[in-house]
């Protein structure tokens, strides 16, 4: 059976802070820094898809927003991540 993300990061010591979410491997796009803590990035959008194989989308939004985007699980909160490329701010202004 095929290890998790958050199985393979636990081999060593050195992420031992990092803190993941259950389900969410598809989503892992790598690791960040804030305020000189590192922490676990997810693509934002890919959770939502995630998120949609159980609920709707809005449904999937909503709870997204409480329990993952909107909880503080302690200093090494993870991070979400959006890509935005700067031509479409440039033509379209931000959007988000």
């Amino acid at each position: 059976m095929q290890k998790t993300v958050q199985e393979r990061f636990a081999e060593d010591d050195r992420f031992e802070e990092l803190i993941f979410y259950d389900g969410f491997d598809d989503a892992f796009i790598g690791l960040g820094w804030q305020f000189n803590k590192m922490a676990v990035v997810y693509n934002r959008q890919k959770c939502i898809e995630i998120l949609m194989n159980d609920m709707s989308e809005e449904e999937a939004e909503e709870y997204f927003n409480y329990n993952y985007l909107d909880a503080f699980v302690g200093d090494s909160t993870p991070i979400f991540f959006v890509p935005i490329q700067p031509t479409s701010i440039l033509e379209d202004g931000v959007w988000f």
